[in-house]
């Protein structure tokens, strides 16, 4: 299928397109905020495609959006796993390595506020697993 064909993938009018390390990303700034459509490619995974150009041993930043096709999986240093299939909603903390799953890209339309997403959503500044309560 032609992306122009496919409204999910068809160029957005207002938006700056780059790529990075495989991945594409649209942005478009809303207020405070910027709109993002990031499209993952079939075998895409941060460790071997972004580590390099990126340079940190994991993805030091937090994703918070909705995925509307494909699936992801993360995986966090402290070995928790988290598997989000479209249609999902995500909330992605840093720490992470993460990768495309399955024969389709995986495309993910998120929210964030550059280097104040963590503090401006309230998410932790690094993935901790949860802890089993006392009994």
């Amino acid at each position: 299928m032609n992306p122009t064909d496919d409204s999910l993938l068809a160029p957005m009018p207002g938006a700056q397109r780059r790529e990075i390390g495989g991945v594409q990303v649209d942005v478009v700034r809303t207020g405070e905020a910027r709109v993002k459509r990031v499209v993952y490619p079939v075998g895409f995974r941060w460790s071997k495609n972004m580590q390099p150009v990126v340079g940190t041993p994991l993805c030091m930043h937090a994703h918070v959006g909705f995925l509307a096709r494909g699936s992801f999986h993360i995986q966090y240093a402290d070995g928790a796993v988290e598997v989000f299939r479209a249609p999902q909603v995500v909330a992605i903390e840093p720490g992470h390595d993460g990768w495309v799953e399955g024969d389709e890209p995986a495309v993910l339309i998120e929210f964030d506020f550059e280097g104040d997403t963590v503090q401006r959503l309230g998410i932790p500044e690094i993935h901790q697993q949860a802890r089993p309560a006392a009994s």
